[in-house]
């Protein structure tokens, strides 16, 4: 999901946005409101997700057994039923929904594509809180929220370019998908755990990558208001879908199981 490279490149001198006719404060201020709008998407998306799979889970089970989970007809239907691969493979439908749509959307109405995702995304999810336990979920997840967070800010304000780490970065994500692909057959716990550390390392490096292409799209992109907001919510799914791809990755590393 990360963007295309464009000509911008950190140093000493800065140039004017192309087409803006503003001043440096003006930019800055409208820098500051475009990426603002982008993680305020973000964070609305994130919580939803959180909400659904929750609201899902407490639906689907009807008791505990020890630890493990004992389905209602409902989670029976939703889980084990061939409804589970509406489940699984709805998510991707949504992206190329945004991929080949995306350009002839309004902002409002890309938001609201993008805050549906995060919902099916959250609905697919729900199976994690059946696997581990809910208190490492949350761990887990403020443990990929600290990291998030840092990674984005260094992007976002470190003055060197990472331009470079983006050909080689999708490369390594390219690798773990079909190495994911290939451990469905083999169900290899060694593969399984290179593929996690990978996965944690790849979207880590996504986070701050996509931040930084994020700012210089702003800054030479001389977009409208109708075209920042709707880039805003352009970017708010990439870095979700980073912040969802590293979270999933920890918690097969790190989480307890039930």
């Amino acid at each position: 999901m990360a963007f295309e490279n464009s000509p911008f490149r950190y140093g000493a001198q800065q140039q004017q946005p192309a087409g803006y006719a503003g001043t440096q404060v003006e930019v800055d201020q409208g820098l500051r409101t475009f990426m603002l709008g982008v993680y305020n998407n973000m964070i609305v998306g994130l919580g939803i997700s959180g909400l659904v799979a929750l609201g899902l889970n407490m639906a689907a089970v009807a008791a505990y057994q020890g630890t493990r989970p004992v389905l209602s007809p409902f989670g029976q239907m939703l889980y084990t039923s061939p409804l589970k691969w509406v489940l699984m493979l709805a998510p991707l439908a949504f992206i190329f929904v945004f991929s080949f749509r995306m350009d002839r959307m309004s902002a409002a109405s890309a938001r609201t594509m993008f805050f549906a995702f995060a919902a099916v995304m959250g609905a697919s999810m729900s199976t994690l809180l059946l696997v581990f336990t809910g208190a490492s979920v949350i761990q887990v997840f403020f443990i990929t929220a600290a990291a998030f967070g840092g990674l984005s800010l260094w992007g976002y304000t470190t003055r060197r370019s990472l331009s470079g780490m983006g050909s080689f970065l999708m490369m390594g994500l390219i690798g773990i998908i079909l190495a994911s692909l290939v451990n469905i057959f083999f169900a290899s716990s060694a593969l399984q755990f290179a593929i996690s550390v990978l996965g944690v390392l790849i979207f880590a490096g996504l986070t701050a990558y996509d931040t930084q292409k994020l700012k210089e799209m702003y800054l030479y992109g001389g977009f409208d208001g109708e075209m920042a907001a709707k880039m805003s919510v352009n970017g708010a799914l990439t870095l979700y879908l980073d912040f969802i791809n590293m979270f999933q990755f920890l918690l097969t590393l790190i989480g307890d199981r039930r």
